[in-house]
């Protein structure tokens, strides 16, 4: 579905993403981890056209996107869903869903001036029954909680109709019981969808318990890829991001 080839940018004199490689298949559910200033909110803005990048390719779908707008790349079918949602904050769930659909089918932001055909509204009904949202249908936006906001988001990002949808820490900010509550929604969505999907996020328990591949970020580069067991037990790994912690609660739950 996507493959990044030899990925570099620097701002100024810092390099932000160093010669990154990373084939993420179709169907997959990948973690990208790595301490804080690792390069990966670059990264995901260097694949989804929010950045160019200085030299390498972003193959998605069959087709180098690098240089096309993070417009034409949502158009392509990548979506993001931000660590901040991104929400219509006067409008209703549903509305704000129906007005992504249709804005996302017009090819248009200009959505408010006519309000909306059917089938938008139907998709739109689709995307809350799936994201859990459907009793909280008639909530003014701004109203959610935190951690329904952060479903909506995810929401109006599968209002695009992606391929692969990237969710930039889609726990951040949340307690522990909305934490499990919001991975466990992800990871449902994307048993239902099979859709491939790619997230950062720093709680290491959630990245262990849900993602099938993890690749680890250090200053821009790789530093290590493979299961969770791999990464739990990788050596650079330990030293440069999890601690000895994961690697010791995992040793004495085999006890």
């Amino acid at each position: 579905m996507l493959r990044v080839e030899h990925l570099s940018k620097s701002f100024g004199g810092v390099c932000a993403s160093r010669d990154v490689s990373i084939d993420f298949p179709t169907g997959s559910l990948t973690a990208i981890i790595g301490p804080n200033g690792a390069g990966k909110t670059t990264f995901f803005n260097l694949i989804s056209g929010h950045v160019r990048p200085d030299e390498g390719r972003v193959v998605f779908d069959g087709a180098d996107i690098v240089g096309l707008s993070s417009l034409e790349v949502v158009r392509r079918g990548m979506a993001r869903a931000f660590q901040v949602a991104s929400l219509f904050p006067s409008l209703t769930v549903r509305e704000a869903l129906t007005a992504a659909v249709v804005s996302h089918r017009r090819g248009s932001a200009r959505v408010f001036t006519r309000f909306p055909v059917a089938a938008a509204g139907r998709q739109a009904d689709e995307i809350m029954d799936l994201m859990g949202l459907s009793p909280k249908a008639k909530v003014v936006s701004a109203n959610l909680s935190h951690g329904d906001q952060k479903l909506l988001d995810i929401g109006l990002a599968l209002a695009m109709d992606p391929k692969m949808l990237l969710l930039d820490e889609p726990t951040a900010g949340m307690g522990p019981e909305e934490r499990w509550r919001m991975i466990g929604k992800v990871h449902s969505l994307w048993q239902v969808t099979g859709m491939t999907m790619l997230f950062i996020e720093h709680d290491m328990d959630i990245v262990f318990k849900i993602a099938q591949t993890i690749h680890v970020l250090k200053y821009g580069a790789v530093l290590a890829q493979g299961n969770p067991e791999e990464i739990r037990r990788n050596k650079d790994v330990i030293d440069a991001y999890l601690g000895t912690d994961h690697r010791l609660s995992e040793t004495v739950g085999e006890a």
